[in-house]
């Protein structure tokens, strides 16, 4: 049975006055004010043991705010035939090199087609590992973002893979086609992350968010883009795209966070109309993860496994002569 999912948040000091839903679509980002104010008129928002239904509430400092979202009715994911790249299977987990563009389990809008269905298929025993909606999953990559994900064929090795993710025993670096030429590297980001307060789709570099350091070094510097290596030593939602662009040098082809900017496209195009043509094509942004090693959870055996990034990135590195 999905469990729903319960807030119960508190009106601060200074906070007092505001709309119930302005209020809640702040502390609750990952849900939009529409969706908010569906729940209020629901009855799903109780304060003070009685049901608030009316958005336009005003709240008042010390007021204690038990929100209850019921879980969405979706179909559990199916099994699909669909060819993965697999690097690497036995009875644990199975290594995969996921193609750009697509979505790594079902969610609102993409159903079908995942790497998830794909799993389904060639796994069948992954149902429910991990939880049914994610079966088998351990780690995530952005639906643009090409390259190597571990998933567990059982509930044993999917939790020690989670707890080694957790415990930062999983190496994973990462190749970016990144705006810049010849910028100070190597080098260690760090800096918090947190939802965007201007822009929910984004995430950003915000005060008093979670922990987050990257590491970055140059593989090949171009005139204005470089080829570079990074790795992860915490795994934060969007954590390269949002570093990348903190110090100034965004992905390229990523629209969400500035790797597609005019300033950029036009500097590049003076130097090369092939290679700013192919940057106004790019469907994504320039990141592939291409080196995931750990310890087999079981068998305790170190794996290492690299797969080269797909041509859309190696052809835009070609045409710049990295």
């Amino acid at each position: 049975m999905i469990e729903p999912e319960t807030h119960t948040l508190r009106v601060e000091e200074g906070e007092e006055g505001q709309r119930l839903d302005v209020w809640l679509a702040a502390r609750l980002p990952q849900h939009s004010r529409s969706a908010i104010k569906r729940h209020i008129g629901a009855g799903d928002v109780v304060i003070a043991e009685r049901p608030v239904v009316r958005a336009s509430h005003t709240v008042k400092s010390g007021d204690i705010v038990t929100v209850t979202i019921p879980p969405v009715a979706s179909p559990l994911p199916q099994a699909e035939e669909i060819e993965i790249d697999t690097l690497h299977e036995d009875d644990h987990l199975v290594v995969v090199n996921k193609p750009p563009g697509m979505v790594v389990h079902p969610a609102r809008g993409h159903m079908e087609g995942t790497l998830v269905n794909a799993l389904l298929h060639r796994c069948p025993d992954m149902r429910g590992v991990g939880g049914v909606r994610r079966p088998g999953i351990v780690h995530r990559l952005d639906r643009g973002t090409s390259g190597l994900l571990v998933a567990a064929k059982d509930d044993r090795t999917h939790r020690a893979l989670s707890d080694a993710l957790r415990r930062r025993e999983i190496c994973r670096r990462y190749d970016a086609l990144a705006w810049g030429a010849r910028f100070e590297a190597p080098r260690t980001i760090e800096a918090p992350i947190a939802r965007d307060p201007r822009n929910r789709l984004r995430m950003a570099v915000v005060k008093g968010g979670r922990d987050a350091i990257t590491h970055l070094e140059m593989h090949r510097a171009g005139e204005l883009i470089s080829w570079l290596h990074l790795r992860l030593q915490t795994g934060r939602t969007h954590q390269i795209r949002v570093h990348l662009r903190h110090i100034g040098h965004p992905i390229v082809g990523d629209a969400l966070y500035g790797g597609m900017g005019a300033e950029w496209v036009q500097r590049l195009h003076r130097r090369s109309s092939a290679a700013a043509a192919a940057v106004r094509r790019a469907a994504r942004p320039m990141l592939h993860a291409g080196l995931l090693a750990f310890e087999h959870p079981v068998t305790g055996e170190p794996l290492e496994f690299t797969a080269s990034p797909p041509e859309d990135f190696l052809g835009l590195a070609s045409l710049l002569g990295l």
